[in-house]
Parts: C-alpha cells; structure tokens; sequence
C-alpha cells in the first residue's frame, strides 16, 4: 500500500455499554493453549462489526481451534444473545452435537448471559472466558477478523445483507476453510 500512495482503510466502531453485573465465576479454562489435540475438544467465539449501507451489522464466528476451522457464523443487525445462540446452534448441530467441549469466548453480555450459560450446560459445554481487557486471550479470532476484514471486507461496500452474507460464504466456505494455509496447521488448510 506504502509503496502505491494507497491510503490506509479506517473504520468506525459502533457504541454500546454493557452495564451488567458478574452473574457467576468467569473464568479462563484455555489459559492460552491455542493448539488443541483433537476436533470438537476446544471451540473459540467472538463478534465484529462491519457497515452496511451506513448501519452497523454483527458478525459472530465460532472456530473449532484444533484446524482453525470456521464452524458456523451468523449476521445480525443486533449484537444480542440470539445472535451467538443461533451461531453456536448451528456449529453444533454441523458438527454432530457433541459433548464435553470447551468454549471459549470473551465477557461479553451475549456469552455471559443466562440463556447462552443454559444453552451450554444442556449439551455438557465448558465455558471459558478471556479476562477482561485481554484480547490476546481470544488471538485466534482477533486474527481471523484481522485477515477476513483485510482480504474481504474492507474493500468492498455492501448494500444488504444478502450481499454481506455472500461475501462471507465465498470468502470463508470457498478459500478459508478450504484454500488459505495456516501456519498452526503446518500450511494445511483448515479442512485439509
């Protein structure tokens, strides 16, 4: 970019506050082991943002962290509970609902909430936290985003959501999980 005058690409991150009470004990059970020695052992979630026609959409993402593969993710112009229900739903339901897996995720009021600790506990899911302030708790998705937002989404401007869920399936089902080599998985891709 330095080298063609090319200006860097800004974005805006949209406002909200939590103000919700510690419900229970949250804590870190991933302690930073990103490499997991099986499929379905430890899952990682998180949420960005991204615009589309001037409004703020979510995009919720959950990786199985032992390919890096991106399970199941979902777009919502609401950064709430249901949102990470319906993405967690249909990661399980892809992967043939198994039992005793971790998931980890950072403190945000959606993963916190009552309804997402109860959706976990009926398929005997233990939950893990990044400590507060902490986004290197959470790396593997942070640099997910990274390259999904500097590969895809940041040059180009969507109209819908329709169009943003597009994007989303061409760049993650048609090169990230099939195509883009990982240093974590000695250059495989993710499905390889």
């Amino acid at each position: 970019m330095k080298s063609m005058t090319l200006p860097k690409m800004s974005t805006v991150k949209p406002k909200h506050t939590t103000t919700k009470p510690d419900s229970h004990i949250r804590q870190n059970h991933l302690k930073g082991d990103f490499s997991p020695k099986a499929a379905n052992q430890v899952w990682a979630s998180d949420i960005t943002y991204v615009k589309v026609s001037g409004r703020f959409c979510y995009i919720c993402v959950i990786m199985d962290l032992f390919s890096r593969k991106i399970l199941a993710y979902k777009v919502s112009t609401r950064i709430d509970t249901k949102l990470v229900l319906d993405t967690f739903r249909a990661a399980y339901s892809k992967r043939g609902y198994p039992a005793s897996v971790m998931f980890h995720s950072d403190q945000g009021c959606q993963y916190t909430s009552k309804d997402f600790r109860r959706e976990l506990d009926s398929v005997s899911f233990v939950q893990s936290f990044s400590a507060k302030g902490h986004p290197y708790d959470n790396a593997v998705l942070e640099a997910f985003f990274k390259y999904l937002k500097l590969e895809e989404l940041n040059r180009k401007s969507f109209i819908s959501i329709r169009q943003l869920n597009l994007a989303l399936f061409e760049y993650i089902e048609g090169f990230y999980n099939k195509r883009r080599p990982h240093s974590a998985n000695d250059w495989l891709s993710p499905d390889e």
